[in-house]
């Protein structure tokens, strides 16, 4: 589109999620409980690890506090501007600078999850693999550098996707065909040619996500290696569930309808915005359930962390 005479745009309009248009209250509702299902679980998920001196101790349990920070505020980035939008017309209105902070921090907090999972994939290769050099090499330096690598590098990665997509010129139409400012439906609004920018930035979120889903995938395949030499089936049933399994279902969970929506980036299809809305709203949600039900640690820590608020209201009353 040629920007022409035309006044540049100040403000967009976010279409939301079709689907929901019939019926408003009803998602309205569902929605907001699970958005404060997910902030709930995550919140003690996050407390429990702080609160419990033998897991924020250990590495997978500081990246799993970093994991729950991280899915509270991404979805704090897009379903509240959700039901802002089931709630009225007025509330899918979004400015332009608003439009462009919400796709910086969008694609921050998605790219730090990228590389968290693939920190956290490390971290249990270096367990289960060589766990008589893993406190040594994952000390608490150590993590601590990990984890704000991954929120520096990502922090790098959304300023060149928000740039190579806020400098082109806007002027019109304003309507956003999805649920949050995202790179593909805000590009399709650009008055100029935006092949060169389409391919930089997917050949970076590229790079990105198949880079540390590919790292994970040989992580785990050195894993499984380990794993079934392990002679006793209990053992080897004890290192897969106890370590591995939550971490795995994270992974697909975050992954699949990541790449599902990246692959149909600039297609118009309804159900990509259903897919998305997966990874900003129900995988937040479960990956709290996930953790608790499949891991011995958090399950203790959760006792312990119920046992010690038992006492001190008992201590208060007495």
């Amino acid at each position: 589109m040629e920007a022409g005479n035309q006044m540049p745009v100040t403000e967009f309009v976010l279409e939301g999620l079709s689907n929901t248009r019939e019926l408003p209250s009803l998602f309205f509702l569902l929605f907001l409980l699970l958005y404060l299902l997910a902030l709930l679980g995550n919140a003690l998920t996050l407390l429990t690890v702080l609160y419990d001196p033998r897991l924020h101790a250990l590495p997978m349990y500081c990246f799993l506090g970093h994991l729950s920070f991280l899915d509270a505020c991404l979805s704090s980035v897009a379903v509240p501007k959700i039901l802002a939008g089931l709630a009225g017309p007025g509330g899918r209105t979004i400015s332009f600078g608003g439009c462009a902070v919400q796709l910086y921090v969008f694609h921050f907090l998605a790219s730090t999850e990228c590389f968290l999972y693939m920190v956290m994939a490390y971290d249990r290769f270096l367990a289960i693999c060589h766990p008589l050099c893993y406190t040594v090499v994952m000390s608490r330096r150590a993590c601590m550098g990990l984890a704000a690598g991954t929120w520096l590098t990502s922090s790098l990665c959304a300023t060149i996707h928000t740039a190579l997509t806020f400098r082109l010129p806007y002027c019109g139409p304003s309507r956003v065909e999805y649920f949050v400012c995202d790179i593909p439906s805000v590009l399709k609004l650009a008055c100029a040619d935006t092949a060169a920018d389409k391919a930089v930035i997917l050949a970076n979120i590229g790079v990105v996500a198949a880079g540390c889903f590919l790292l994970i995938c040989i992580s785990y395949a050195y894993i499984s290696s380990a794993v079934l030499k392990i002679h006793t089936a209990q053992g080897r049933l004890r290192a897969q569930f106890s370590t591995c399994s939550a971490h795995l279902s994270l992974v697909l969970l975050f992954y699949a309808p990541l790449l599902f929506v990246y692959v149909h980036s600039y297609s118009s299809h309804v159900s990509d915005g259903a897919v998305a809305v997966f990874y900003t709203m129900f995988t937040p949600l479960l990956n709290p359930f996930i953790y608790t039900l499949r891991n011995k640690e958090m399950k203790k820590a959760l006792r312990r962390l119920g046992y010690g608020s038992a006492l001190s209201q008992n201590g208060t009353k007495s």
